[in-house]
């Protein structure tokens, strides 16, 4: 009779590490891996106009701008690309964007057009994984500070010792401005804006798993991270946005829509009262995520400007 428990007590032990495995590589390929992301819309990047876009005029100036096409090879030999626009042929300053989840640097154009009107020559890179940057999953911004790191010394061997650096991001590109806040930066690096940005990864997903599956973090989270630790290589608990913006000594702005339910609100709180540098907050009304600038146009490009160029003047 005890071995019969016994091996119906090893049988059910074996089926819930199976169904936990299962269930581990299935969210992997949800939020990980490099796929169509079905619940995360989709950018119309394929050169048709709608009349009623907010970012019409935008959209036309970057599809016409004149562009260089850049490239560098990450620590782990992935090739990234990337995009750089020239402003003024004397200008020194030069702004490093970052784009959101599932995205592409043809996603960015209303903040490239921010920046290059205040002056900026502009880089924005694709994300590895994402455009045309090699890699086969998301980092959630932590393998890409590192990126980062090689993009702005790419961007000071490209425009001078006395280059002046602005590091913008939106969505995860603001959780990745972040992270790479908390690293040994150059003192080239002048001023952060961050918009929308999370402020832990298990944090985000565990958010994620309960709003879009009623699922709760354990085990679901550990096992899912367990399973991106052997298929990518990083623990989930390592993207710790707080423990990095802690670090930082650079002048950041921190922007968050009041109505976000992606990376819920409160989330810019965290970040913003850990960080120790010089630092402003900005909650954009009437915006959900990554809608901040949309929903407040004018408002949005005045505190991005007065933060920006309290740091690099004109």
């Amino acid at each position: 009779m005890r071995k019969k428990w016994i091996i119906g007590l090893l049988i059910l032990v074996v089926l819930l590490i199976a169904g936990l495995g299962f269930a581990g590589n299935y969210f992997y390929d949800v939020a990980v891996a490099i796929n169509q992301k079905d619940f995360i819309e989709a950018a119309d990047v394929d050169g048709d106009y709608d009349p009623k876009d907010p970012w019409l005029e935008e959209k036309k100036w970057y599809d016409e701008v004149n562009r260089e096409k850049l490239s560098i090879e990450s620590a782990d030999g992935l090739k990234l690309s990337g995009v750089y626009i020239a402003g003024e042929p004397t200008s020194k300053k030069v702004a490093v964007l970052a784009h959101g989840y599932a995205g592409s640097l043809e996603q960015m154009a209303p903040y490239v057009k921010l920046y290059h009107d205040m002056g900026f020559n502009v880089l924005v890179p694709d994300a590895r994984g994402h455009g045309t940057s090699e890699g086969d999953y998301i980092g959630f911004g932590w393998h890409e500070r590192k990126d980062y790191l090689q993009w702005i010394q790419l961007m000071i061997d490209k425009v001078g010792e006395d280059a002046e650096l602005a590091l913008f991001g939106i969505s995860m590109g603001g959780a990745t401005v972040m992270n790479v806040s908390g690293e040994d930066l150059p003192s080239n690096v002048k001023v952060i804006v961050e918009d929308c940005g999370y402020s832990s990864l298990t944090g985000e997903l565990a958010y994620q798993l309960k709003d879009m599956y009623d699922l709760p973090a354990f085990p679901l989270i550990p096992v899912t991270s367990l399973v991106t630790k052997v298929r990518s290589n990083y623990w989930f608990g390592e993207a710790d946005t707080v423990e990095q913006v802690k670090k930082n000594k650079v002048p950041m702005l921190f922007i968050h829509g009041a109505e976000d339910k992606f990376v819920p609100t409160e989330m810019v709180y965290d970040v913003y009262e850990t960080n120790s540098s010089t630092k402003e907050l900005y909650i954009a009304p009437n915006a959900d995520h990554a809608d901040s600038y949309e929903e407040n146009k004018e408002e949005y490009k005045q505190k991005v400007q007065d933060f920006v160029q309290s740091y690099i003047p004109d």
